[in-house]
């Protein structure tokens, strides 16, 4: 890809100049001025800072269908998820080597689409969303109207959340913890429970528990809740439910993950340096079961041998 410069201002709407010029975005609100090239807590500016544009089979079957989704990976992130499977890009310097122009990130996705692919998912899109729409505002200019999935931490803003309403037809929302300390220790976000709460209710608002799907069965709106169960932390992974159930829905799709798999660096960690036991796992199954979610997939316990990507490759999770 050609280098241009991060600061592309003239592609934005005045509101996301104003929110990018003293950034708000994101729960943190750094206030920093990203179109002049500051970076604030997630380590990103005004341009496009995308690791990876590719296909990608590894959502939800609901989402991937047999020939997988467009995804587009951005750099950094609002959160220091301890964990991260995507440390590579979300958690380094990758994102400053790898700023392009708006219209080569639109050219791949139309490559992509040119395929039998439908969807464009927006990974870790928190901290861009004014990249976001303006991906999208792009693609419509193009005549092209792909799904749009949101997937998300959840540590979203709900009035960011209600700006999408009518551009975004898919959330895959995590929600990842309901204890305070927890999220501190783990994701340096100790409010992060009752703002991912906020936000997931807004989800819920706008898409309410039902997914719809096309003749192939692959989903063109709703939402889908991710959980991924954490070792030594199955309880945790139960109050998630329960508060699900509880504030949200019961017919809400849920995605209960087992694919935990340590990155080398936390081998060591206590809790967090192994795969999670059958034993735990299959209580918070039976939880979910217990308090009568009605829709929603579950993982093989040995589903993390598959989600290691390599984001110095084309294709990181090949």
């Amino acid at each position: 890809m050609r280098k241009e410069p991060a600061n592309q201002p003239y592609i934005y709407t005045e509101e996301e100049k104003a929110l990018l010029s003293e950034c708000i975005i994101c729960p943190r609100e750094c206030r920093i001025n990203r179109i002049a090239g500051e970076r604030g807590y997630c380590g990103i500016s005004a341009g496009f800072e995308i690791a990876s544009v590719c296909i990608h089979k590894g959502e939800e079957p609901v989402i991937s269908g047999n020939d997988g989704i467009c995804n587009i990976f951005f750099s950094g992130c609002n959160m220091r998820c301890v964990y991260c499977q995507n440390h590579e890009i979300s958690q380094s310097a990758h994102g400053e080597t790898c700023s392009t122009h708006l219209e080569e990130i639109l050219d791949r996705i139309e490559e992509i689409l040119s395929g039998n692919v439908n969807s464009v998912g927006f990974v870790s899109p928190t901290h861009v969303v004014p990249q976001v729409k303006a991906i999208i505002r792009g693609l419509k200019r193009r005549n092209l109207n792909p799904v749009t999935v949101y997937n998300t931490n959840s540590y979203d803003k709900r009035a960011i959340i209600k700006s999408l309403d009518g551009l975004i037809d898919i959330y895959l929302s995590d929600y990842k913890y309901v204890t305070s300390e927890l999220a501190k220790d783990y994701s340096e976000a100790s409010n992060y429970p009752e703002i991912a709460l906020k936000a997931i209710k807004e989800m819920y608002f706008q898409k309410g528990s039902g997914i719809q799907v096309n003749d192939e069965g692959v989903a063109e709106s709703g939402l889908i809740i991710r959980h991924l169960v954490l070792p030594g932390h199955a309880e945790e992974s139960k109050l998630v439910l329960r508060n699900i159930a509880e504030e949200i829905s019961t017919g809400v799709h849920i995605s209960l993950m087992s694919q935990y798999r340590p990155p080398k660096f936390m081998e060591h960690h206590r809790q967090l340096g192994r795969t999670i036991y059958e034993t735990e796992y299959k209580s918070v199954v039976e939880e979910m079961e217990k308090l009568g979610f009605r829709n929603g997939c579950v993982q093989e316990l040995d589903s993390y041998q598959n989600y290691n990507p390599d984001f110095s490759k084309d294709h990181p999770f090949e």
